[in-house]
């Protein structure tokens, strides 16, 4: 029973943003009734491979990229283009604390199924709608892709090596940043829109915009050209105010280095056997470094291609200078932190094996989220939540199968 276990979600979105949101909150224990297309589902389901694969290893038809955002939720397949589908939708939404959906601006309108129609059934629905741009403002009705928003929103202006450097110039996250970062405000906004709605027993509309939540999580970065007037600019691994400040290849891979002060400076260059460095009046206080970035860095490049990773990991941090090495996904899983804090999790699966998925990263001694149940097959609960939610009988449930549409 965990602390969301009295609210259901009905849960109209696909792809990313809008299933983050919906997974966190199953994964506090929520109610969550994914509703997908008959036959098709959610987008993601066929993005891969790679695939998730039976005991035998054959692929089965759950993308791994599905499979990160749709755990503990029951998926119920409806076609919401037929009349009938759309009376399934409004009767379930009058059994549901939330609505999710990521459809295009206006789109559900025609259905019947935008806010204005469904607070006619549950006038204390809270709705929540995410879209690239928002519901108003000249881009409306503009469809928006993670990639798309990281460049409008500034963010890929302030990622990348810098300009003139080998590879310089704009990049993305390796992951899609402003659907994430959505997803969770998107989580936020849905709690407090409950906590408001259970002392005043009153729902309201939420307008998430990919757009709006890149912008905003630039943080200090805004913060800088407001105050300054000046767009920050991309500086890659390297910090513009402190050196040395960022990677450096090893004889075996790469590691980072955050010399924050003089001292440790100091130890940097002792451990790498070069503790004439730190006298160097060019080289010696951060200032000076940061005037001579470019003559000392590749000093510093040499020294540190003759030691391996982990010997200077090891030399580092006996010395007491920050440091990190740079894992692959495999190293991350096999790290030994990693592993004590539990961050993998193997669910049962219906395929006959088991699912391998990342925990939710949120600790706490009383109401903890869990992983309970494997992302949900295609269409798996439509019968069960048709008969026990709605209280369809058999019949019914056959013959809506019959005109296509579940």
């Amino acid at each position: 029973m965990g602390a969301l276990s009295h609210i259901r979600v009905l849960d109209l979105t696909r792809v990313l943003a809008g299933p983050w949101c919906a997974q966190t909150l199953a994964d506090f224990g929520a109610d969550v009734i994914k509703i997908e297309r008959p036959e098709v589902g959610d987008d993601t389901r066929h993005w891969g491979p790679p695939y998730l694969k039976t005991p035998e290893g054959a692929d089965t038809r759950e993308a791994a990229y599905y499979l990160a955002a749709n755990r503990n939720k029951r998926s119920v397949t409806v076609d919401i283009a037929s009349p009938e589908g759309q009376r399934i939708i409004r009767e379930l939404a009058a059994q549901s604390d939330v609505v999710l959906e990521n459809y295009k601006v206006g789109q559900l309108k025609k259905y019947g199924l935008d806010y204005v129609s469904l607070k006619e059934v549950k006038p204390d629905l809270i709705y929540c709608s995410v879209t690239g741009f928002g519901q108003t403002g000249p881009y409306a009705q503009r469809a928006g892709y993670d990639f798309i928003v990281q460049g409008i929103g500034g963010f890929m202006s302030i990622t990348g090596e810098r300009d003139g450097q080998p590879g310089g110039g704009p990049q993305k996250a390796g992951v899609a940043i402003a659907d994430l970062m959505t997803g969770m405000y998107s989580t936020i906004a849905v709690l407090t829109a409950l906590t408001h709605r259970d002392r005043t027993g009153e729902g309201q509309y939420i307008d998430m915009a990919l757009l709006d939540v890149q912008v905003a999580m630039l943080a200090n970065m805004n913060s800088n050209y407001l105050a300054s007037g000046q767009p920050p600019v991309r500086w890659g691994n390297a910090h513009p105010n402190i050196v040395p400040y960022q990677t450096f290849q090893t004889s075996d891979g790469w590691i980072i280095v955050a010399v924050g002060n003089d001292g440790q400076f100091r130890k940097f260059v002792e451990a790498g056997g070069r503790p004439e460095l730190a006298s160097d009046e060019r080289f010696a206080t951060n200032p000076a470094r940061v005037r001579h970035r470019d003559m000392l860095v590749p000093i510093l490049a040499d020294m540190v291609r003759l030691q391996g990773k982990q010997q200077w990991i090891a030399a580092l941090e006996a010395a007491g200078v920050p440091c990190g090495p740079i894992n692959d996904l495999g190293e991350v899983f096999e790290n030994e932190q990693v592993v004590a804090r539990g961050m993998q999790v193997d669910l049962p699966h219906p395929s006959g094996g088991t699912v391998k998925l990342v925990r939710n990263p949120i600790n706490m001694t009383g109401t903890p989220p869990e992983a309970l149940s494997h992302p949900p097959m295609l269409g798996e609960h439509t019968d069960s939540i048709l008969r026990d939610v709605l209280g369809y009988d058999e019949a019914r449930i056959a013959t809506l199968r019959e005109q296509s549409v579940i």
